[in-house]
């Protein structure tokens, strides 16, 4: 009976494992199909040799704590073909980096949220730019094993575009080690985990998590799939599962799951953080999340249609010291596996689509403030509605070109505040801003650009009053360099201003000449008494705000003048400085805006802004910026421009 119980088992396990293996014709790659419908299929016989593809193991992380260090390390131990791009802005990351030269990159030139969080749809377009023969995705918190690269070294030889996704195990208990040379793994008391080892105990404990899938592709012309990657958060959910989604709905590639052959573990233990930064107040960020979801319901076709994985072509590798162990309850253990195993990425997400929290998150302005301010205790303002949403994206990419990070935007809409965090924006929302703004075109003159501006004074002063300086910058200003020092320099009992005068010649602050779209002012008593007087005369007034700055600073008809360039408001000593239009143009000073090179008619005589004013309607406005080359956001990917190349960025 013994040898017919034997038999009977050898049969079962052959019998699942063709069954398993049997599914995988393409239209698109017929040489795929041979070699995985074989039976004994094992990419490991592929070995690593010099006609093997490279391969780059992209990730990220807000910074470098044990989870993250042993990972990185795992990946470099697996072979000499792999390297790996981290994405951060932190600099202890940086730091690691510089510790395996050449093969551990460091790109901060990616999109990031204001709290450091990456995009992923910024870092697979950025990945396009490493010339690399395979793209790798994963956590940075997934530890890989040997089995990675022999799966991708397969793959790689199959004639056409391929996608493979696996998904590994999640664990919150890993006592493992890496040993001195990185390649073997060991017990805590030292001794040597074989491979099969290791794979067995972490095979035990499979989860469904967005996190744990890597998701891997061959670089080439094919699109990974039809449409636009939404801003999705990295590592924040939905946003794999999205992905290949699309990438299955979308036919361009054959999507392989390697869940069986590839194996790892993404430790989702949390690293002991002292609490001491006002950023880690924050730290569980549920609105991250809700925004994924939301962006899931947006774009694509996951709320609807769910990826059936069980379709999927699968690798699948012959254990044959399973097959040749005495063990019964190896054998049997092996079977079992199969018998009830179901398509590993097999899990539904759609509840987490339907089902939607509201977007937003609970952040007080105090604690918006604290978090950005820079170390002079200084903020950059600007205050914008939906009609403007991608002209402030564009003012935002200019600041984070210019790595100027101490700003925060004052929504003046429930959809600019949407938007504005799903960009990943320091923002707030005013709920006493006028109503029904939000997709009136709000230019200079309208009935809207009057309620609009009263906005601005009052926010600006509600900021001076908790202790910080206030930078206002309209969002139709381009940047060409940072100005604060600049600014600072004028002192605390000045308030510097634009001067909207045109005239190349004669005095710049005459009556009604000061631009309320750009100025400086302290946070002190004097400074608050006088934007106070500005903002009590402009809720009566049935103007805009910017008649009120000049008749009560510079008083009617520039009674308070005391030069061509300042004036003196008697009641608070406030001095204010109209700045110099060479260095701050206005947009019809010089006729700069119809120069055959803006740019480099402004950085010649040393700008530091101009304003993109003097001009009605917003789409001329708008048409006016980008035709000249001063605009600095795709809006169709959702994402900032990107004139860095790779190798600069790299530690």
């Amino acid at each position: 009976m013994k040898p017919l119980r034997v038999g009977i088992w050898w049969i079962w396990l052959y019998g699942s494992l063709l069954i398993v293996l049997s599914i995988y014709a393409t239209r698109k790659l017929p040489s795929l199909q041979d070699a995985i419908t074989r039976p004994g299929f094992n990419p490991g016989k592929y070995s690593v040799d010099s006609n093997n593809p490279n391969i780059t193991v992209f990730s990220a992380t807000t910074s470098i704590g044990p989870k993250q260090s042993l990972a990185v390390r795992s990946w470099l131990g697996l072979s000499p073909q792999i390297t790996v791009v981290l994405f951060s802005q932190h600099p202890s990351v940086r730091s690691f980096a510089s510790g395996f030269g050449l093969r551990v990159l460091v790109d901060s030139t990616i999109d990031f949220t204001f709290l450091g969080t990456p995009f992923f749809h910024s870092m697979v377009e950025r990945s396009e730019a490493f010339g690399t023969d395979i793209v790798v995705f994963v956590d940075s918190q997934t530890v890989l094993l040997p089995d990675l690269v022999p799966a991708l070294n397969f793959a790689h030889k199959l004639d056409g575009y391929w996608l493979l996704v696996a998904s590994l195990q999640e664990t919150s208990f890993f006592p493992f080690k890496l040993g001195g040379d990185g390649q073997h793994w060991l017990t805590e008391n030292g001794k040597r985990l074989e491979l099969d080892e290791l794979q067995e105990i972490l095979g035990q404990n499979r989860h469904c998590h967005d996190r744990s899938i890597l998701m891997a592709w061959n670089s080439g012309n094919v699109p990974l799939h039809n449409g636009v990657l939404p801003p999705f958060l990295f590592a924040k959910g939905i946003h794999n599962h999205w992905l290949v989604n699309e990438v299955v709905a979308s036919e361009l590639r054959l999507v392989l799951d390697a869940s069986s052959v590839i194996s790892g573990a993404f430790l989702n233990n949390p690293d002991r953080i002292e609490r001491t930064d006002s950023r880690l107040v924050m730290e569980n960020r549920s609105w991250e999340a809700v925004g994924n979801s939301h962006l899931g319901t947006l774009y694509g076709s996951l709320l609807f249609h769910e990826t059936n994985y069980s379709t999927l072509a699968k690798l699948v590798k012959w254990n044959r010291r399973a097959l040749s162990s005495q063990k019964r309850k190896r054998v049997m253990g092996c079977v079992e596996h199969i018998k009830l195993r179901k398509p590993l990425l097999d899990c539904a997400v759609g509840d987490q689509l339907r089902y939607l929290q509201p977007l937003e998150y609970q952040i007080s302005l105090e604690l918006l403030l604290a978090i950005a301010a820079d170390k002079t205790q200084t903020v950059v303002l600007a205050i914008a509605g939906y009609s403007y949403k991608d002209m402030l994206m564009s003012w935002v990419c200019r600041l984070r070109r210019l790595r100027v990070t101490n700003f925060v935007i004052c929504a003046l809409d429930q959809e600019t505040f949407e938007f504005s965090v799903l960009q990943g924006l320091p923002v707030f929302h005013d709920p006493s801003a006028p109503s029904n703004i939000s997709f009136n075109d709000c230019h200079f003159g309208t009935k809207c650009f009057q309620k609009v501006t009263k906005v601005k004074s009052r926010i600006v002063l509600n900021i001076l009053k908790l202790g910080y300086n206030v930078l206002l910058s309209d969002v139709d200003v381009y940047w060409f360099k940072n100005p604060l020092q600049y600014l600072h320099s004028f002192g605390p009992t000045t308030l510097v201003a634009q001067s909207d005068e045109y005239n190349k010649t004669g005095p710049i602050n005459l009556p009604r000449r000061l631009n309320s779209g750009f100025y400086f002012a302290h946070s002190n008593a004097p400074t608050i008494a006088a934007i106070e007087k500005v903002v009590n005369h402009a809720s009566t007034s049935t103007l805009s705000e910017q008649p009120s700055f000049y008749d009560m600073l510079c008083g009617e008809g520039g009674s308070n003048r005391i030069s061509d360039d300042r004036c003196l408001e008697p009641e608070t000593n406030i001095t204010v400085h109209f700045l110099d239009r060479n260095l701050f143009p206005n947009g019809a000073y010089l006729d700069l805006w119809e120069k055959p090179n803006v740019r480099e008619a402004c950085m010649k005589q040393g700008c530091f802004v101009l304003h993109n004013n003097w001009i009605s309607g917003r789409l001329k406005k708008l048409e006016r910026q980008v035709l000249s080359g001063l605009w600095e956001y795709d809006s169709s990917k959702r994402m900032c421009f990107s004139c860095i190349t790779p190798n600069s960025s790299s530690s």
